[in-house]
């Protein structure tokens, strides 16, 4: 193909060219044209072109997992340490994906924290991401979806690009897109091997992706051999006193049928000070008025599920300083039988490890659960129920609503059929994770 050009007497657009001009012209577009033909993985994702993806920004449409295109390997993203409590930087990393994705850009293997003194950065103790979660496991269930590089992948870490990221009230979500796009777009940016954000913790970012794209990346993180072991243990633990207690009653149900296995019921019991005091306000704020649930109601809206056989065990999923506290054991309905870490005998498993592998620990528990109850209001019970409708949803089932299902969820602070907790399974036609950061009481027991 002849790129040559005539520049003594050339004229664009209306605009005369210098010679020198004319060159650097005949230059970017043979930059353009190899550009096309030969690298289409920088316009797009899979050679889509940009105008062609502008929707697809916010829709963000999921590749196959077996696709054979992907997210570009030689170029990166790198954001900051990832703070708040484990669920908050769950979000935050799948947001951090997410990101990377809508710049064609490997996500850099990000420090997740220990603790929670997310506002005194210097007191925050990182956790690198591979400490928590398997790093090729991910990537082999996310392929060409997401995908996560280290440190040692990148040639050059002296010379990065930074995109500072907006606050406050007039950073808005437009905004916030618009700077992406700019940077997705933009010529300069290419050329960097590595685009840094630079701001606030990335769970402030704004969302532009749908509740399914969060499900998608989320459904790859999995704990790494230690911590599920120790989940093994509690899960195995609850089996075995739920074997005991089958023994005492002959192996026999409540119906009369002979009882395999003692289901087990977990409930994320929030009922700290801290929490009410909090969710008070925000009932006031938000002019809700199912947010907040006292330990009673609680109690009588478990006691209340149509169709839970008995005897149960109920796990409690409460914070430390409710262990111990005999209060929150007894009142439960009969056939009803409920542990919590202490008196399960487990509670030394969670003491040996930080904040965010305790939490790493009870959440597995409580997400294999045969019955889950939380508060939709909270962070953790919206994220394990998100994971359990993907669960059902894997299985083809794309609602809860009948009797004898799978992995049901129930969130109590919603008052459901006969005087139980509401069933619960997460809307994964929205499109944005809203209700999931912040909470909602507008639930269903069916995924739309």
């Amino acid at each position: 193909m002849d790129f040559s050009l005539n520049c003594k007497s050339s004229r664009l657009f209306g605009f005369h060219l210098s010679s020198l001009a004319c060159k650097c012209l005949v230059l970017v577009a043979i930059f353009l044209v190899f550009r096309t033909v030969c690298m289409p993985s920088i316009s797009g994702y899979g050679g889509v072109s940009v105008e062609e993806t502008k929707i697809d920004l916010i829709q963000s449409q999921s590749l196959d997992l077996d696709s054979d295109y992907g997210i570009r390997r030689d170029k990166f993203l790198q954001v900051p340490q990832i703070a708040w409590g484990l669920n908050n930087q769950k979000i935050a990393f799948a947001r951090a994906c997410l990101t990377a994705r809508l710049l064609n850009r490997t996500l850099l293997m990000p420090s997740l924290s220990a603790s929670l003194f997310y506002k005194e950065i210097d007191l925050l103790q990182p956790i690198s991401f591979d400490k928590v979660f398997q790093f090729e496991k991910f990537n082999s269930l996310c392929k060409g979806f997401v995908q996560l590089g280290r440190y040692l992948d990148v040639s050059n870490r002296s010379r990065v690009f930074e995109v500072h990221k907006g606050s406050g009230r007039r950073w808005t979500i437009e905004r916030d897109l618009d700077q992406l796009r700019e940077a997705r777009e933009k010529p300069l940016t290419d050329e960097f091997e590595v685009v840094r954000i630079v701001g606030k913790n990335p769970f402030l970012w704004h969302d532009h992706w749908p509740v399914k794209d969060y499900a998608r990346v989320l459904e790859c993180l999995v704990l790494v051999d230690e911590f599920t072991k120790e989940a093994d243990k509690v899960v195995s633990r609850i089996r075995e006193v739920g074997r005991d207690i089958r023994s005492t009653q002959n192996g026999v149900d409540s119906d009369g049928s002979s009882l395999k296995q003692v289901p087990y019921v977990a409930v994320h019991m929030r009922i700290e000070i801290d929490w009410m005091i909090h969710c008070k306000k925000l009932e006031q704020r938000s002019k809700i008025s199912e947010i907040c649930s006292s330990k009673e109601e609680i109690m009588e809206r478990v006691g209340n599920i149509e169709g839970l056989k008995t005897p149960s065990i109920v796990y409690l999923a409460v914070a430390d300083k409710l262990l111990g506290n005999s209060s929150i054991l007894s009142g439960w309905k009969e056939g009803l039988v409920p542990f919590e870490k202490q008196k399960l005998g487990v509670d030394g498993i969670y003491k040996k490890y930080p904040y965010l592998i305790q939490s790493a620990i009870d959440y597995e528990v409580c997400l294999r659960a045969d019955v889950f109850v939380g508060n939709s209001f909270s962070t953790f019970s919206n994220l394990i129920v998100l994971e359990r409708t993907q669960k059902m949803i894997r299985t083809g089932m794309a609602n809860s609503c009948g009797r004898n299902v799978m992995w049901p969820s129930y969130a109590y602070n919603i008052l459901g059929e006969s005087n139980g907790p509401k069933r619960w399974m997460t809307n994964m036609s929205d499109s944005s994770l809203q209700a999931i950061s912040y909470g909602s009481n507008a639930i269903s027991c069916s995924t739309s």
